[in-house]
């Protein structure tokens, strides 16, 4: 059974915590509308999906599968190390964009 966002959302603003020491809360975004100003450093989810693993043909497990982006002004930012370390990530790739690096991950959780 698939956790509940909030405790995901509790994740990642305690990885932010731990590189922001002031109102970390404000660099975590669930699926942010175009008129929220973003900061930075940030981490930005949203839902993408799911994993149904299956055992002799019944659902067995079923995961939220989230896209997580960080982005950064820093290139060299431990953030996104943070966020490789949680269980069931995988680092999907980085670009940059008006000298702001992104990095995307796929977490099932």
């Amino acid at each position: 059974m698939a956790r509940p966002r909030s405790e995901l959302n509790e994740i990642l603003v305690s990885i932010m915590g731990e590189q922001i020491a002031t109102n970390p809360e404000r660099h975590v975004f669930y699926q942010p509308p175009e008129s929220v100003k973003l900061r930075y450093p940030c981490i930005i989810y949203k839902l993408s999906g799911d994993h149904v693993t299956y055992a002799d043909d019944v659902k067995y497990r079923q995961l939220k599968r989230y896209q997580i982006m960080v982005i950064d002004r820093n290139p060299d930012s431990q953030i996104p190390d943070l966020v490789a370390d949680l269980p069931y990530c995988r680092f999907d790739r980085a670009y940059q964009v008006d000298n702001l690096h992104h990095f995307i991950f796929d977490l099932n959780f």
